[in-house]
């Protein structure tokens, strides 16, 4: 048993890792009770005992990581066939503000009623429309977001090696949902491909368990290049 403390006493986490176990097979931890005390969040879950991925990586052969990734390649496609329910919106798993803390200034945002909203947001409300002549990717990133499909899927928001539990050859735990959220179907794969610091190596094996998307990885790059984050 373990307990996760957050000092902002936000409960979406818990929401979301019960949510995962009710509708798909992605060993998640137990949730057993997740309460707010004088305005700390507390969830009290079961342990999985197990490595994080990140640990000998670069030693295991490539037998092994190719087991992994399959495995996780499964995952990602259950978590994203669960069908959201009518009126959700770019949010948490729960339907309320969804937690960043790499986006810049705040680290709540939304919910948002569409995916042009949350767009807005992250572009810091700029008309699109404007004249960027001189900034071409700016152009070429707004122009992106004119286009983008409000279908949202279920995401985890942060499918760092550091948050993958492994025993062996087997995935036995995905930890660390305080991420998740209902969001645009790129964000899985742009925010798993901006890895941590503490393992870069993941970069390479983020496109063999979700679909590589090149195109909206760049779009993300030159967000980040104008709008930053942490």
């Amino acid at each position: 048993m373990c307990i996760k403390v957050r000092r902002d006493g936000n409960l979406s986490e818990a929401f979301a890792m019960q949510f995962v176990a009710s509708h798909t097979s992605i060993p998640v931890p137990k949730v057993y009770y997740a309460f707010v005390h004088r305005g700390t969040s507390y969830i009290v879950m079961r342990h999985i005992k197990g490595q994080m991925a990140a640990q000998g990586w670069s030693s295991r052969p490539d037998e092994s990581k190719t087991r992994i990734l399959r495995q996780l390649c499964g995952m990602v496609s259950e978590l994203r066939s669960v069908p959201s329910p009518e009126g959700t919106k770019v949010s948490s798993v729960d339907g309320g503000p969804f937690y960043d803390c790499r986006l810049p200034s705040r680290p709540y945002w939304g919910p948002y009623d569409t995916v042009r909203e949350f767009h807005e947001a992250l572009a810091d409300n700029l008309p699109w429309d404007a004249d960027y002549t001189k900034i071409p990717d700016l152009a070429e990133l707004f122009a992106f977001y004119r286009q983008a499909e409000n279908k949202l899927v279920l995401t985890h928001g942060d499918l760092s090696s550091l948050n993958i539990l492994v025993c062996g050859d087997d995935v036995v735990g995905i930890v660390d949902w305080e991420t998740a959220g209902w969001f645009p179907a790129y964000w899985e794969y742009t925010t798993a491909k901006y890895v941590n610091p503490r393992n870069p190596f993941w970069a390479d094996p983020v496109d063999r368990f979700i679909t590589p998307m090149p195109k909206e990885w760049r779009m993300e790059s030159i967000r980040r290049k104008y709008f930053g984050d942490v």
